[in-house]
């Protein structure tokens, strides 16, 4: 598994360095005019580090959406249409369909428009750096949302003004705890991992594997990519079923791949939530009635409707005010306890 990720880290690096040269060699010498960060081309040093945001209303905003195949993404793209008309602007959104290369090359068409503001969210933490340096170097501040870039290559604050997004850590943390809790500290884990690369893929596996490891009568007996995909999880969970016929909590990165070990538990003549506990996060409606039907112990929601904190950022930047490098968004954990009051939440 690990050296599955490793080998894709480093294709998603390489590749984005080539398109990168390609950006960079496309608009990075010409010098066009505007109102906003979207003016000039002319370098980070006649621009600012992150270039400076001149106007608040009439802005001309591009979206880079990394694929919209699940109810969260399709929440956020709303919310997104949702603040843009809210704040007057006019909203350009592309869809990658869960390619990097095609990321990057929807965030090179937005940069040939001049677009004032850039909102990416990157498929994963390296795959989309070089766009993010080409908008830099084209003067237009970019704003990143549900998914992070890696810091190393790309820095919040300098190459882009902000992240807008959960804290995957603590998220993963609190789906743990409700099953150590209603497991009294033992059993056998399968985890069905997300998208490799991406940033909630990373931190609430890493939020997780370390909560696990301080209990000594709970082990994870077997983690696997299910990229955030229902059927895909579905299908790897049937599989790791037979290796592990034993096992006794499933935690899932995402309610989608939740619903899909849900069903290959079904499949399998088990009870979910009397034979095996699931845990996921999200907080999506699928996920709330599996609560309310006893058959998903708990789902941390991970809010998708970002439009309004990440507009209220921009804003914030083109007055001048201070922007934090990190927009937290308050998220709820989701039991038997509060799932039915909270449905209506759901999406």
């Amino acid at each position: 598994m690990k050296h599955n990720r490793s080998l894709h880290a480093v294709f998603s690096l390489v590749l984005s360095i080539v398109l990168g040269g390609l950006l960079l060699a496309g608009c990075g010498s010409t010098t066009t005019t505007g109102s906003s960060g979207g003016g000039s081309t002319g370098g980070a040093t006649s621009c600012g580090s992150p270039p400076k945001l001149t106007k608040s209303t009439g802005l001309k905003i591009g979206f880079s959406q990394n694929i919209s195949n699940s109810p969260w993404r399709l929440a956020e793209n709303k919310s997104m249409s949702d603040g843009a008309v809210a704040a007057k602007d006019i909203l350009t959104m592309t869809d990658a369909g869960g390619q990097d290369a095609k990321q990057v090359s929807d965030i090179q068409s937005l940069i040939s428009q001049k677009v004032d503001v850039l909102i990416i969210a990157p498929l994963t933490e390296t795959g989309e750096v070089s766009a993010i340096l080409a908008a830099k170097k084209a003067c237009i501040p970019v704003f990143l949302v549900d998914r992070d870039a890696d810091h190393t290559l790309a820095k919040p604050g300098q190459d882009y003004v902000t992240f807008v997004g959960s804290d995957f850590v603590k998220q993963a943390q609190l789906v743990a705890a409700e099953m150590i809790k209603a497991s009294n500290g033992k059993g056998k884990i399968i985890e069905l991992e997300g998208t490799s690369g991406a940033t909630p893929a990373i931190l609430r596996k890493q939020g997780f594997d370390n909560a696990i490891k301080a209990q000594p009568g709970m082990q994870i007996v077997a983690s696997q990519d299910a990229n955030f995909d229902r059927d895909t999880a579905r299908q790897k969970m049937q599989t790791l079923l037979q290796a592990h016929p034993d096992v006794t909590m499933v935690y899932a990165a995402n309610d989608e791949m939740a619903q899909g070990a849900i069903a290959a538990l079904k499949a399998a003549g088990k009870v979910p939530g009397k034979d095996v506990l699931v845990g996921s996060i999200d907080g999506e409606t699928a996920g709330l009635q599996s609560i309310i039907s006893g058959e998903q112990l708990v789902s941390v929601t991970s809010n998708p409707r970002l439009g309004a904190l990440a507009f209220q950022a921009i804003s914030d930047y083109a007055s001048g005010k201070s922007v934090p490098i990190w927009v937290v968004q308050p998220d709820k954990t989701y039991t038997k306890d509060n799932a039915q009051a909270n449905l209506a939440n759901g999406f």
